[in-house]
């Protein structure tokens, strides 16, 4: 699949097949997701595969800090927390972040073109002391997201994108 399409057919999939994603296909998307450009390489992307018992731990902590939220970390076979390292540098660490979430989305790219499904979810949950320590986060990494990925079990249609005339200034 051209870069191109896989852009523009990439989707949000919330329904996926139970079998999660063979450790092998992950070590592919975790390399894809290394390429992604960052500024002095300082590679800041920290990748997590949640396991059925740190899922269920967070599972947990979502329940007891939003009763019904924890039916969501269920939604896919393989849940991926994606974190960023950061060096106490305000402009590195800025730039380090943004690195990070360009690495989340390679991986969704890596994995739509091997014909698999995901989104990625901003969960506070993630930021939560408790949640940080489920994850065994150190002091100096900045959560970004949960991945979900897995097999899709239905087509999602196309969402209407702004004209690029609404989202465009050229500045002389």
């Amino acid at each position: 699949m051209d870069v191109e399409k896989a852009i523009r057919t990439r989707r949000t999939h919330k329904a996926f097949a139970a079998q999660p994603l063979d450790a092998g296909v992950l070590e592919q998307l975790f390399e894809l997701a290394s390429w992604a450009p960052n500024h002095h390489l300082t590679n800041p992307w920290r990748f997590r595969v949640l396991g059925e018992r740190t899922r269920e731990r967070l599972m947990q902590l979502a329940e007891a800090e939003q009763p019904g939220s924890a039916v969501k970390l269920q939604r896919a076979p393989t849940l991926v927390a994606v974190t960023a390292e950061q060096s106490g540098d305000p402009g590195q660490d800025r730039e380090d972040l943004l690195a990070t979430a360009v690495a989340a989305y390679l991986v969704l790219l890596g994995a739509h073109a091997r014909g698999l499904a995901g989104y990625w979810r901003t969960v506070p949950l993630l930021a939560h002391p408790r949640g940080r320590e489920i994850l065994g986060l150190s002091p100096t990494e900045t959560p970004v997201g949960l991945l979900y990925l897995g097999a899709p079990v239905q087509e999602q249609r196309v969402p209407e994108r702004a004209p690029v005339a609404e989202i465009v200034t050229y500045l002389e």
